[in-house]
């Protein structure tokens, strides 16, 4: 079953993150955990990287850093999250074969195919742009649904709801990326993803009835 892969807040006081990690990881089946800073000089990033690693690395989960590349080993955190094929490129060197590269930012097929013929661990789709834009639900899951089939590294569906992670699910999404919908719900963090997460379930289980019909 697809797990969750959970995007920070941009992080600049990691106070309030070390508090509330710890009961998040522990009640929802989050992979991963991508970490965004907030540009500030190298030895203070390292350091928020440090307090939050504990909570995140204890609880099974695989800390990534949303960029900054130089920082990882510094830190001790389990890999980065790079945008586009160069960052890739230049990243690899630095982050292999010891941590995780994963990649976004791929907005045509054959950048998502040299992705993972340069060793990405995985590929996200449906991220927003620079600009604040993202694909259609429609065009994210075709995406999903045609990596999914194809090749073998992981896919990753970026989720803005939990309809989305339910479609990204079906489509064959491998990990639901969430963020923002996560911590700007009101009612909290946790109940937001129990949603997100009830939602991956339900999808599961419908495609696994499909297939067996099938």
């Amino acid at each position: 079953m697809p797990r969750l892969y959970l995007a920070t807040p941009v992080v600049d006081d990691p106070a309030a993150l070390v508090t509330g990690l710890p009961g998040l990881l522990a009640g929802a089946d989050i992979a991963a955990v991508l970490l965004r800073l907030a540009d500030t000089d190298p030895r203070s990033m390292v350091t928020r990287i440090k307090r939050l690693a504990p909570p995140i690395q204890n609880a099974g989960a695989a800390l990534l850093v949303d960029g900054h590349v130089d920082l990882v080993a510094r830190s001790g955190a389990d890999g980065a999250h790079l945008t586009g094929i160069a960052a890739l490129e230049e990243a690899l060197p630095t982050l292999k074969p010891d941590r995780i590269a994963g990649i976004g930012g791929l907005t045509t097929r054959h950048d998502s195919m040299l992705a993972g013929e340069r060793g990405a661990d995985y590929v996200l789709f449906g991220e927003l742009d620079a600009r604040g834009r993202r694909p259609s639900i429609e065009a994210v899951a075709e995406r999903l649904s045609w990596w999914a089939e194809l090749f073998e590294p992981p896919c990753v569906g970026y989720a803005a709801s939990p309809e989305e992670a339910h479609e990204f699910v079906r489509a064959g999404a491998d990990f639901i990326l969430v963020g923002d919908i996560i911590w700007t719900d009101s009612r909290g963090p946790a109940a937001a993803l129990a949603d997100v997460g009830q939602a991956i379930r339900q999808a599961y289980a419908a495609a696994r009835v499909s297939a067996k019909a099938g």
